[in-house]
């Protein structure tokens, strides 16, 4: 194995075969993986966010998984903090790190010098935001939004108005602006790491990501998902997620069941497409996918 890397991180769109390359990655390094998808944090939702089964584990440490109930909150900033603190653990035993995950801003800001600036909310201001809101409308405070912040208007939809207001609030109230926010996002790397990054023809993705929603379904999705909608949980981060916000639709009568389960498979198909979208603009990954002979030659591996 290359002694220069200290931390390997293997993402992919959703269904492109992370969890299975990890492993035997893991087996091959002596490694420990470390979760890097930001909806296997939550308990109770297994099956929608395909996360690893003990079974499928085969006795290698995983960390990260299920913890936090799906009433509970999470960011980036905790996620970047709570991993930095596993991979000095991991290399304390003299293992290997593996993290492992689709969602790219959180693997991109454990890797690389993120800092992320704590706001102060001025509640009164923003009451007055949602009062103007209710009077101008989402158009118009979008309107104030670009001669606030252009940057920020420009990635955000005027009827997403809770992400209009909170841009509002760190343009006007603490002055700090999207584009300087994204200015204290760094692009230094702070391990000697390698990215494996996991691609394969788009059509075959999709057929893949279509065929584990069968399976998801198969799996008692449906059960997973009503579990958590007769619990009571509603208008929290994790309900946002793909497989469940659609279920939750068809619960509220919205759609029917087979509706649903097509939403699921679109959704699921664009969120892929962003993804690969979101990793090549970002990081410096090794597009060497499920090459196993690749892998090998890149980690001495004979």
């Amino acid at each position: 194995m290359n002694k220069k890397i200290d931390v390997v991180a293997i993402i992919g769109p959703t269904a492109s075969g992370k969890t299975a390359l990890s492993i035997r990655l893991a087996k091959e390094i002596d490694g420990e993986i470390i979760n890097g998808d930001s909806m296997q944090i939550y308990r109770h939702m297994d099956i929608g966010t395909a996360k690893i089964t003990e079974a499928e584990m085969k006795g290698v440490p995983h960390h990260l998984l299920d913890i936090k109930e799906p009433t509970e909150g999470f960011s980036v900033a905790e996620y970047q903090q709570l991993v930095r603190g596993k991979i000095e653990e991991i290399q304390a035993r003299g293992k290997m790190p593996i993290i492992v995950g689709g969602t790219g801003l959180y693997v991109q800001s454990v890797l690389y010098d993120f800092q992320f600036a704590k706001q102060e909310v001025d509640e009164t201001a923003r009451e007055n935001y949602y009062r103007e809101l209710e009077v101008l409308g989402p158009e118009a405070m979008h309107a104030k939004l670009v001669q606030m912040d252009p940057a920020a208007a420009a990635s955000i939809h005027p009827n997403n108005t809770r992400r209009v207001i909170r841009a509002m609030e760190m343009a006007e109230l603490a002055g700090v602006s999207r584009a300087e926010e994204q200015f204290n996002r760094g692009d230094i790397p702070l391990y000697n790491h390698v990215i494996i990054g996991l691609d394969m023809d788009r059509e075959k993705l999709y057929e893949r990501i279509n065929l584990r929603v069968d399976l998801m379904m198969e799996a008692g999705l449906v059960e997973e998902v009503r579990a958590l909608y007769e619990g009571g949980i509603r208008d929290v981060q994790a309900i946002k997620a793909i497989g469940y916000k659609e279920l939750y639709a068809h619960f509220d009568g919205l759609v029917s069941l087979e509706e649903a389960v097509e939403q699921i498979k679109q959704n699921s198909r664009r969120y892929a497409k962003r993804q690969l979208t979101y990793f090549r603009n970002k990081m410096e990954i090794a597009w060497i996918g499920n090459d196993w002979n690749k892998i090998k030659s890149l980690f001495e591996i004979h």
